[in-house]
Formats: structure tokens, sequence, C-alpha cells
């Protein structure tokens, strides 16, 4: 039985590379670290702001790189084995957050600051282009 899903229409051409990254970043949706996204608007220019909460990671120990049409960010602490914890309730760990990005998005600036890693992006405003096609006639 084959599989429906929402790019399956006859109308949507060509999202098959679209539909194959919204699978792999709901493979990995993980709750961990917590983030936000929000707009901003300066002097007519949309950014989207990506926020991460990333206490006790290092700038050595992030990542951010784009990969097809992905935002990913990814952080590895390295667990100091010569200290003697009589209590450990936080735990070196790592992780993988991974965001779709429409065509022509832009990483415009990263900043980490009091442990929260801000990641700025320029949204491109789309410009309307209208194609006359030619039609040929074959008798």
């Amino acid at each position: 039985m084959a599989r429906m899903t929402t790019f399956s229409s006859p109308l949507l051409v060509g999202f098959e590379a679209l539909e194959k990254s919204l699978e792999r970043v709901a493979k990995s949706a993980d709750g961990y670290p917590p983030y936000n996204i929000e707009r901003l608007c300066y002097e007519d220019k949309d950014i989207l702001r990506i926020t991460l909460a990333v206490a006790g990671f290092a700038i050595d120990d992030l990542d951010i790189t784009t990969e097809d049409s992905q935002l990913v960010i990814r952080g590895k602490q390295t667990d100091d084995g010569d200290r003697d914890f009589l209590h450990r309730g936080i735990a070196a760990r790592q992780f993988q957050k991974a965001f779709v990005l429409a065509d022509g998005m832009r990483v415009l600036a990263a900043e980490l600051k009091n442990g929260l890693l801000i990641i700025d992006l320029d949204r491109p405003r789309p410009e309307k282009l209208v194609k006359k096609i030619a039609i040929s006639q074959t008798d």
C-alpha cells in the first residue's frame, strides 16, 4: 500500500527533497535544548532569531553549519573524569538540532551570551517573477 503525504498531490511538483528534509527533522525532534524562534523587524527587514538554551556549553563545544537546506546546531561537552562527585545532577550531554531553511535564507550572525546561543537569519522578500512561455504549434 502506497503512503500518502502532504507532498503527494499532483499539483506539487519537485518538492521531494523538501519532504525528505522534513522527515529527517521530524525524526530528530528532541526537546533538548529548549529553543525559541522569533521574528524581528528592523527597518523594513525581517529577521528570524533562533535562541537555544545551552548553559554549560563553551564556544568550542558548539558547532553551527548549513547542510542541504538545513541549519544544524551541534553541541558536545567533554566529561572531565578527574573530578570526584559526591552528587552528580548535571550530566555532560550532547545534542543535535536541525531547522529546515527556505530557499535563500542566510545566517547573519551567531552569538553565545549568558548561556544562550542566538542565531539571526535573514528572510529575503521574494521577488514576483512572471515569465511568458511561448507556445509552439505543429500541424
